[in-house]
């Protein structure tokens, strides 16, 4: 099997790619080909190293999908995009990443199959920000995408072009909508939910970190632990029980950033709390308050996704994968 990831160099790439190192197959059928991509070249395990191609490229350019595509991946797990805050900073930058670069790739697809048949199986790396505000106190399997950043809508319309394509048969997709990634390893980043990682990841490593929202705000996580595991899982699954519906919304935890800090207060102390300082930025404020906060999950569930149910969970998860099981 040849097993194509785009975006391979961010962290749930990187993670995935740890993850295949250690299984080296998909559904029994041994990977032998596995090509890396990113805008960075993503690196290579050891463990993979005599099947491994790593390559840098913009899928936004011309004929950069269409190169990778010529390979013919039987499994492509499209990762690559720019994150929330710098989506809606940087317009253009947002749509040309999120938007134009998946067209490219989905389209590159259509014209190798019709070169000659071919039919991969696709996972798309969507999200909940595909949802917008006003909504019911709990988001149900039939509620409507009407987004509110230009990041949401940019992977609403993909999402929209995942199930077209896979309905006219041009490729098997299947739309992964992630929660909040929590505790995200590494340094901060430009995404707007950054701070939900940063107010734990920080004081674990004995380290300052700002809050930039009340404590009352509540929103769905899942760990990176997790995120990796609905990849593999729909690489897997049998996707005739999804049906024309292609994009599901993952399990997680619905939660308030203050039930984050008293599960930080139980597993690492008072300490560690008080190295979180509060700075209010309404910016922030205002991105945060139109994503959703709580959703029924129970068809993803009955396919056989699964996620953490506590935030105790997914910081002992973090200290587990990425402190050597040991705090600061």
């Amino acid at each position: 099997m040849h097993v194509m990831i785009i975006g391979a160099a961010g962290m749930i790439g990187r993670k995935l790619v740890e993850a295949l190192a250690s299984t080296q197959t998909i559904n029994g059928t041994p990977i032998d080909r596995l090509t890396l991509a990113d805008v960075i070249a993503p690196s290579v395990p050891a463990d993979l190293a005599s099947i491994t191609t790593s390559r840098s490229l913009d899928l936004a350019t011309s004929q950069a999908a269409a190169s990778l595509i010529a390979s013919r991946p039987d499994l492509i797990i499209h990762l690559a995009a720019i994150v929330s805050g710098e989506a809606e900073a940087d317009f253009e930058k947002g749509y040309a990443v999120n938007l134009t670069g998946t067209q490219n790739l989905f389209e590159a697809i259509r014209h190798e199959g019709l070169r000659e048949h071919y039919v991969p199986r696709v996972l798309f790396a969507s999200s909940i920000a595909v949802f917008g505000a006003p909504f019911p106190e709990v988001i149900g399997g039939e509620f409507f995408t009407t987004p509110l950043t230009s990041y949401g809508t940019q992977k609403a319309i993909a999402e929209l072009l995942l199930a077209d394509y896979s309905r006219r048969g041009i490729f098997d997709g299947v739309g992964i909508r992630l929660p909040t990634i929590c505790i995200r390893p590494g340094t901060p980043n430009k995404a707007a939910s950054g701070f939900f990682s940063n107010i734990l990841r920080e004081p674990l490593s004995g380290k300052e970190a700002v809050l930039p929202v009340d404590e009352n705000v509540r929103h769905w996580f899942a760990s990176p632990r997790a995120a990796v595991g609905f990849f593999l899982h729909a690489a897997q699954m049998d996707t005739a029980a999804i049906g024309p519906r292609r994009n599901l919304t993952m399990p997680g935890l619905s939660a308030l950033v203050g039930e984050e800090i008293e599960a930080l207060r139980r597993i690492a102390g008072e300490k560690a709390v008080r190295l979180i300082r509060h700075e209010p930025d309404p910016t922030i404020a205002k991105i945060v308050a139109g994503w959703p906060t709580q959703f029924d999950a129970s068809r993803a569930q009955s396919l056989g996704f699964s996620a953490e149910t506590s935030f105790d969970e997914i910081i002992k998860i973090h200290i587990e994968d990425e402190l050597g099981g040991n705090l600061q």
